[in-house]
């Protein structure tokens, strides 16, 4: 059965050091991909954009800095859960932006109780097995008529 959250942010896209503003930003969580979460960018004049990364990436960056490659989160202040810090990079091409920590746990918290953190493999292979069970039953129909 596939089962959602979703929520919409808004979030300061930083421009530069002296150039923001502010758009929605939609944040989804599926369990028929379990370790993910989704985050579509809605930029003015330009198509959504969307980005996947690991749950447990944003989890974990709303509190410390955390991330490899082009995905970093991290706190803007670590003594205090008020704003986070996403950093997405393409190549040598950057976008940063700016939200408030509060939407991003509610948000966490509702994808925890759809599947709690470290029970995601289980759905993932109940998944699988589901699949491979309509398989099956769908070549024996084929063949069967």
């Amino acid at each position: 059965m596939r089962e959602s959250v979703q929520a919409e942010v808004m979030m300061s896209f930083l421009v530069s050091e002296e150039l923001s503003f502010r758009i929605p930003v939609e944040l989804r969580y599926e369990t028929c991909d379990p370790y993910a979460v989704r985050l579509t960018f809605h930029l003015p004049g330009d198509a959504p954009v969307t980005w996947a990364f690991g749950r447990e990436l944003l989890i974990d960056g709303v509190g410390r800095p955390c991330g490899e490659g082009d995905v970093h989160i991290a706190p803007v202040d670590s003594e205090v859960l008020g704003e986070v810090l996403i950093r997405l990079q393409v190549g040598g091409d950057q976008a940063m932006f700016r939200s408030s920590a509060p939407p991003l746990v509610a948000f966490l918290d509702r994808t925890d109780k759809l599947v709690p953190l470290g029970q995601e493999g289980a759905l993932a292979d109940f998944d699988a097995h589901l699949d491979e069970a309509l398989d099956r039953i769908l070549a024996e129909e084929q063949s069967a008529g």
